[in-house]
């Protein structure tokens, strides 16, 4: 009996819980489908402001520049990290530098931009979207170095030997053995950095300068006018493929813990 109630509060609590947390979310999708803007009640459906989202110019090239600035941090963090792997493939000695990059994730993100927005200044590097990408792949790098070089770590070491022995090359080591073991962590670690880089605020907004627009920086200067409703129909699109793209991540995770059993 003491247990069942115990069951009964635990799950109120909880469904309490994910009703606090995406009843606000909810809200702004079902007023993205709204005739009237916040703070007007639910009336009509219309999609007059999923319209205006597509014919806004603006609004597509701050996004298609936030889809550069995460696509190209992705692959320059997997181009870094599966280089150091490669350097540990032939015998190099990284066990050391490892910790060296959990510093960008402990630095506060203000001070880390104030930092680089200096260092730009002091080589006259225009700020722009390389100074984003260079900004976000700086702490993409404490993310994926760790992350990748964990899942070498379980890769048998008479995997390597057995490869060596056989006369394979290191370069063939490591494209035939450890590329294909490490790609469920690739893939999972590229997917968490697109999404950080995705939507990131802080850094873009020091790193970007004056002339170039990402989602967020649009987001931030347009709720400076008042929320309306082409705003939550736009937050709404990005919510939903932020959702996907978490999702992707949490199975792909979950696969790689299979194979790890």
């Amino acid at each position: 009996m003491i247990s069942s109630k115990k069951s009964i509060f635990a799950k109120t609590l909880l469904s309490f819980f994910y009703l606090f947390l995406y009843t606000p979310l909810l809200m702004l999708v079902a007023y993205s489908f709204n005739s009237a803007p916040i703070p007007a009640p639910l009336s009509s459906f219309t999609l007059q402001w999923y319209r205006q989202l597509f014919s806004d110019g603006e609004i597509i090239l701050s996004f298609l520049n936030s889809l550069f600035v995460a696509f190209s941090t992705t692959c320059l963090c997997l181009l870094f990290s599966l280089l150091l792997i490669y350097y540990k493939t032939t015998h190099g000695r990284i066990k050391q530098m490892i910790p060296l990059f959990y510093g960008n994730l402990v630095i506060p993100d203000t001070v880390l931009a104030i930092a680089l927005v200096s260092f730009f200044s002091l080589l006259n590097i225009p700020l722009g979207l390389t100074t984003i990408i260079i900004s976000h792949s700086i702490v993409g790098l404490g993310l994926s170095i760790p992350l990748i070089y964990l899942r070498f770590k379980d890769l048998p070491p008479s995997l390597l030997e057995a490869s060596a022995v056989l006369g394979a090359s290191s370069w063939t080591t490591f494209k035939r053995i450890v590329l294909p073991f490490m790609m469920p962590a690739l893939l999972g670690t590229g997917l968490m950095i697109f999404i950080l880089s995705f939507d990131d605020f802080i850094l873009t907004y020091f790193c970007a300068g004056s002339s170039t627009t990402t989602l967020s920086l649009f987001l931030v200067s347009s709720l400076r006018l008042g929320i309306s409703p082409v705003i939550n129909a736009l937050t709404s699109i990005v919510m939903i493929f932020t959702i996907a793209l978490i999702t992707l991540l949490f199975f792909l995770r979950r696969k790689e813990e299979i194979e790890k059993c």
